[in-house]
């Protein structure tokens, strides 16, 4: 039997590299230790053991950087290289494990024990050989790197071990798993692990097989849709278009992408652009993709600004810029409660309604300023077409998105505070109804999706907080008004218009024109006396006007040298401003027969109505006159038939009707007046002139009178109020279910007022007519 053990052999270590048995292949080596390993093995039995590092990054390995199973192989020639280094000529022999690693003469030696392959084939062998090779007959036509002659010249190998190392050595598999192998000298076991092998190789190619043919499906898309473009570049080259639209289809995509668009919008957005690219830059279409696109561009989709909610600092802006107007602060402070409580709330749609002049609008920009958001105002006043809320198809000429969608743009962001201003100056015609448009916009449950002809694809904009002003909450159709939360703002008292001209108009009227705090100075009573004589209104416009005329007038008399500085005071208002334009209170001056007081409600806040009754001679005719309207009218006769089936109780004589024409006036007839709430001050008038009982003079009164002499609840109580308190009236006489509405009146008002409240015109009459002359 043939020694299997083998002394002082020389040991080559292999870098990154394997070799099996009956492999032939040049080894290139470089390092001065194999350098002499080689040469020591030519020069006795050309005999040298091969064993792989474990680690190639080892310079200078020793016995532990080395595996203990490696090849004994046949050195066949040793050529010098011209770069230093030698290629080496070997002939694997065997399998064979080292030991007793020493070093000698520079170069490692070791002891060596062969281990032969068992040459023997029986069933089990033959059948692991036939598995075997489908198997790398599948790897060699997945990978390409084996040819069909080498294949075949492996496939009529009949001994197992050799077999399998003839595959192992074929397949890309890492120098450990190829130590694996060499390392398993069962020939039945490493036919199985080869087996394994190719059976997960076989896996792996296939998936690389499938990404390579992705990989290359989109690489010809690409190239066939750069060819494309080159092409179509070329066309619009020579048609004009220089420099063709690459670049600007570039800029554009990279927009979109930045937009934070939702995914439905920026499909569409995809879409257009395509058809943009494709759409000869000189056509009318081309111009009108471009546009839309630019509109989806700059729409704010994702941008919001950061709510500031520090109550503390919103009550004071809003105490800053306005006097008064509790009820609008303490709704707007709630709010920012809630949202400072829930970090989360959609945008209540609040109205403001009231006056000219009374600060809706300079309110709605606190209050965004108060938020720390954007503040965008469009005003509604005159539209009558639904495409400005709406906004046009793009099929029209010069289409564009509504007021909506434009004020969103000009916003920036998706949260701002957004002013719908004169709401109830919207009017309808042939093209559609703009209120019902408005629908849409003002639904909390809705408008998250609001739908713009223009722009087609939904847009939010739950998150804005929509404010909206009036002058007149009835010409708002009813559907509309209960989407909206209404705070009345009614207007202000003398008190809150000194505070307002002294902390807000003048400082900006003296600043508009130039002059100093030193150069004009207002005293208090002359303000009030400009409040009370010069104006005459709810707001404060009227009362600016004036503050504004006299800066005028003093800005010439400095600037003319005629004096150095002004003091208006009450004494020198006539001066500066003329006669009085009105008399401070508008009651009788003594109590009359046939003239009461009444007081109504006007868009432009509470106002009080002298209502006069006179009787002459005739036959029972009923005149009106006073520009009244049909309510009115009505309310009048209603007064009429009232004291007529009263007439005994009051000591009327019952046939007055037949004798008398009676002619109901109510001054300013040029003024439209109409409503109901003037019953009760016309019932008492005709009681005055028909029993000679004068009118108390400093009574005002309100209520709707029924047949029975019912008296019917009214509304604007704070706004009529206000009116009898300006005009010097002590004693207001209400209908008791206006009780409740006392509350809403200025405490600074409510305490100078006797409010008497009714329910019966009997109880009307005995407050406000004065004992029945002897």
């Amino acid at each position: 039997m043939q020694n299997l053990k083998m002394q002082n052999v020389p040991l080559l270590p292999l870098r990154g590299l394997l070799v099996y048995p009956t492999m032939v292949l040049h080894i290139d080596v470089g390092r001065e230790r194999s350098v002499f390993a080689v040469e020591h093995a030519i020069a006795n039995d050309n005999l040298i053991m091969l064993a792989s590092q474990k680690d190639t990054a080892v310079e200078s390995p020793d016995a532990d950087d080395l595996y203990k199973v490696g090849l004994l192989a046949h050195v066949k020639s040793l050529t010098a290289l011209n770069n230093g280094t030698y290629r080496l000529y070997i002939e694997g022999i065997e399998r064979a494990e080292w030991s007793n690693y020493e070093e000698a003469d520079l170069y490692p030696v070791v002891d060596v024990v062969r281990i032969p392959d068992d040459t023997r084939t029986d069933a089990e062998s033959i059948a692991l050989m036939r598995a075997l090779l489908p198997y790398f007959e599948t790897f060699t036509a997945y990978s390409g790197k084996v040819s069909e002659e080498t294949f075949d010249s492996i496939a009529s190998i009949e001994e197992p071990g050799r077999l399998a190392d003839m595959v192992a050595s074929h397949l890309p598999l890492k120098l450990s798993a190829k130590q694996e192998i060499l390392e398993i000298t069962d020939v039945k076991k490493r036919l199985e692990f080869l087996i394994a092998k190719l059976h997960d190789e076989q896996a792996i190619l296939e998936l690389e097989r499938k990404i390579n043919n992705r990989v290359k499906e989109a690489m010809e898309r690409t190239q066939k849709e750069f060819y494309l473009r080159e092409q179509m570049k070329a066309i619009q080259k020579e048609l004009g278009d220089k420099d063709g639209k690459n670049i600007e289809i570039v800029e554009l995509t990279e927009k979109i992408e930045k937009a934070g668009m939702p995914e439905n919008v920026k499909q569409a957005a995809f879409r257009e652009l395509d058809r943009y690219e494709k759409v000869h830059s000189a056509s009318a279409e081309s111009g009108v993709i471009r546009n839309y696109i630019d509109w989806l561009i700059a729409l704010p989709w994702s941008v919001a600004s950061k709510d500031q909610l520090d109550i503390k600092r919103s009550e004071t802006i809003l105490n800053r810029d306005h006097e008064g107007l509790e009820s609008v602060k303490e709704r707007i402070l709630e709010y920012l409660a809630v949202r400072q409580m829930t970090n989360s709330l959609r945008g209540p749609i609040l109205c403001l309604d009231g006056p000219p002049g009374v600060g809706k609008t300079s309110l709605a920009r606190s209050i965004a300023e108060s938020l720390g958001r954007k503040f965008v105002r469009i005003s509604l006043g005159g539209v009558r077409d639904e495409s400005e809320i709406r906004g046009h198809r793009r099929t029209y000429v010069g289409a564009m998105p509504g007021r909506i969608i434009q004020g969103m743009k000009k916003a920036g962001k998706i949260n701002p505070v957004f002013l719908l201003d004169e709401i109830d100056k919207m009017s309808n015609d042939f093209r559609g109804d703009p209120s019902s448009a408005m629908l849409e916009v003002l639904d909390p449950e809705q408008n998250s999706t609001f739908s713009d002809h223009y722009i087609e694809e939904p847009y939010d904009l739950s998150d804005v907080l929509f404010i909206a002003t009036s002058n007149d909450l009835s010409s708002i159709p009813g559907p509309l008004r209960d989407r909206m939360e209404i705070i009345s703002i009614p207007g202000y008292t003398e008190i809150e218009k000194r505070a307002i001209a002294k902390n807000h108009l003048i400082p900006k009227q003296l600043k508009e024109h130039g002059l100093t705090k030193s150069q004009v100075r207002f005293n208090d009573e002359a303000i009030m006396n400009i409040v009370r004589y010069y104006t005459r209104e709810a707001g404060v416009r009227g009362l600016e006007r004036e503050i504004a005329r006299i800066c005028r007038r003093a800005a010439k008399q400095i600037v003319t040298g005629e004096k150095k500085s002004v003091t208006v005071s009450s004494k020198s208002l006539e001066t500066l401003l003329g006669k009085r334009k009105h008399s401070f209170g508008q009651a009788e001056k003594k109590n009359q027969i046939g003239v009461a007081t009444g007081l109504a409600y006007t868009t432009v806040g509470g106002d009080t109505l002298q209502i006069e009754v006179s009787l002459s001679p005739g036959k029972g005719k009923l005149i009106l006159t006073g520009k009244l309207g049909d309510v009115m009218k009505e309310s009048a006769q209603t007064a009429l038939s009232y004291v007529r089936s009263k007439a005994e109780e009051f000591n009327i004589d019952p046939d007055f009707h037949e004798s008398s024409d009676i002619h109901i006036h109510v001054p300013e007839g040029a003024v439209p007046k109409d409503g109901p709430s003037a019953g009760v001050t016309i019932a008492t008038a005709l009681v005055s002139s028909l029993t000679k009982r004068p009118i108390r003079r400093e009574v005002g009164m309100t209520g709707e009178i029924t047949l029975r002499g019912r008296v019917l609840p009214i509304g604007g109580v704070k706004e009529k109020s206000l009116s009898a308190h300006r005009a010097g009236l002590t004693t207001i006489i209400l209908p008791a279910a206006n009780e409740r509405d006392i509350e809403d009146i200025p405490e600074s008002v409510r305490s100078e007022l006797t409010f008497k409240l009714v329910s019966d015109a009997e109880e009307v009459l005995a407050i406000a007519l004065e004992e029945a002359p002897e």
